[in-house]
């Protein structure tokens, strides 16, 4: 019975994310913000709800391992699966704003990550300095976005604007609430599968919670490669990297102390690694190629492997 509800939660996922996408579009067209910074912002954050629940729920239940698994493993998804499958799907225009600010700070955030829990946590005090950056990082993107009118002019062009503004916000909503259902349907079901194999509370946190907290975001970047909006695509992914980071463990942190020797530096470092893989794919050239996307999914697939043979 697992198996069909999973199927049921993929086709609300696709729906919900054909909504959130549609709307996210036109409303950054309707009020002059770049739909890159919708992207990263709007679209990250409203995708990356599954995670923040799971986590904050895994930190309040005292489940350590459950919630920076989750989100080291949904970081790692992201840019493995999510944007190496939108690649294939269609090659992703590299903007130059995500070169030079958004994936650098998503290294950053990283490495930050790995710095602070080097020790196997994350303290109260970390936690604030994670919301604190997160804050000031959304503030300078929306300040930015909004001084470079040029850029939004012509990104707008590209744009199918709604016939009204409360449809917009009725499409996010929606398509949120539909990502949300069907990810926390496709999580239930698959977290029961995987605990009748076996498999650890890390272990699961790091592959089954983190790519079925992740479907939001596979959803909506394949659906903006299908329709080609290579910038929600990729500003879904990059956003919800240093969300997932900053803001959820942040969240998570302050609630309650992040504890766990069961998470160690490696899986921080598999993240960092394929972060610079993005941002060295970026600059090499104007677009995320295909056999690129298929490199990431290679890389994915690798560290997917070693985790089932070594939990």
């Amino acid at each position: 019975m697992e198996i069909v509800w999973l199927l049921v939660s993929l086709v609300i996922l696709y729906y919900g994310a054909e909504g959130l996408v549609s709307g996210a579009a036109s409303l950054a067209k309707r009020v002059g913000i770049s739909p890159l910074v919708i992207g990263l912002t709007i679209v990250s954050i409203g995708t990356s709800m599954p995670e923040l629940i799971v986590s904050v729920k895994a930190a309040m239940n005292g489940q350590s391992a459950l919630s920076i698994g989750n989100v080291l493993g949904s970081n790692f998804f992201n840019i493995g699966l999510i944007l190496g499958l939108s690649a294939i799907i269609y090659p992703l225009a590299v903007k130059r704003q995500l070169l030079k600010l958004d994936v650098p700070v998503m290294i950053l955030t990283a490495l930050l990550f790995l710095l602070m829990f080097i020790d196997h946590k994350i303290a109260r005090w970390e936690a604030l300095v994670f919301i604190l950056l997160f804050l000031a990082y959304v503030s300078y993107l929306l300040f930015g976005s909004t001084k470079n009118r040029s850029v939004v002019e012509e990104e707008e062009n590209e744009i199918k604007l709604s016939k009204h503004w409360a449809l917009d916000i009725l499409f996010i909503v929606a398509g949120l609430l539909a990502l949300v259902y069907g990810s926390d349907l496709l999580v239930v079901n698959a977290t029961l599968i995987a605990t009748r194999l076996g498999m650890s509370e890390a272990m699961i946190g790091l592959t089954i919670v983190a790519a079925g907290t992740s479907m939001p975001e596979l959803a909506t970047s394949v659906v903006a490669a299908l329709k080609k909006r290579s910038d929600i695509a990729i500003g879904n992914v990059v956003g919800s990297n240093i969300f997932n980071i900053l803001f959820i463990l942040g969240v998570a942190g302050l609630i309650h102390p992040i504890s766990t020797p069961e998470i160690n530096y490696v899986d921080s470092l598999f993240v960092i690694g394929i972060s610079l893989l993005l941002w060295l794919f970026m600059k090499a050239g104007s677009r995320i190629t295909r056999w690129q996307g298929a490199a990431f999914i290679a890389f994915y697939l690798m560290y997917f492997s070693v985790k089932l043979a070594t939990g």
